[in-house]
């Protein structure tokens, strides 16, 4: 149920060009979610674009939104789905938090190219 939940999110995310998606396996790591999504939008305009899409996916599809932060100032939004969270940063925030490093010990995923 998760990896169907992962491929929806994924491709919700290259529908609106989301840019450098990187999927951490955060099993076994973290217990706040099996999986992290990190991305960026090239304005804030983008990122809220990217942040709707994912709720409508995965709501079309049955998934549950825990809860949105961030989508007001879209900085940084966060999209929790419960085993699954995405996080959407302006391109100018991503690189200051740098999540691929603070969870630097987490393993990268490859994600198929979406259809």
């Amino acid at each position: 149920m998760t990896e169907s939940l992962l491929q929806i999110v994924y491709k919700a995310l290259d529908d609106k060009r989301a840019e450098d998606i990187v999927v951490l396996n955060m099993q076994n790591i973290s217990l706040l979610a099996d999986y992290f999504l990190i991305c960026n939008g090239n304005s804030d305009r983008q990122a809220q674009a990217i942040a709707r899409e994912v709720q409508e996916k995965a709501q079309e599809n049955g998934y549950e939104i825990k809860r949105v932060e961030g989508f007001d100032s879209a900085r940084w939004i966060l999209v929790d789905l419960g085993d699954v969270v995405v996080h959407i940063f302006h391109k100018d925030e991503r690189a200051f938090y740098n999540l691929e490093r603070l969870w630097g010990d987490a393993p990268q995923l490859d994600m198929p190219a979406a259809e």
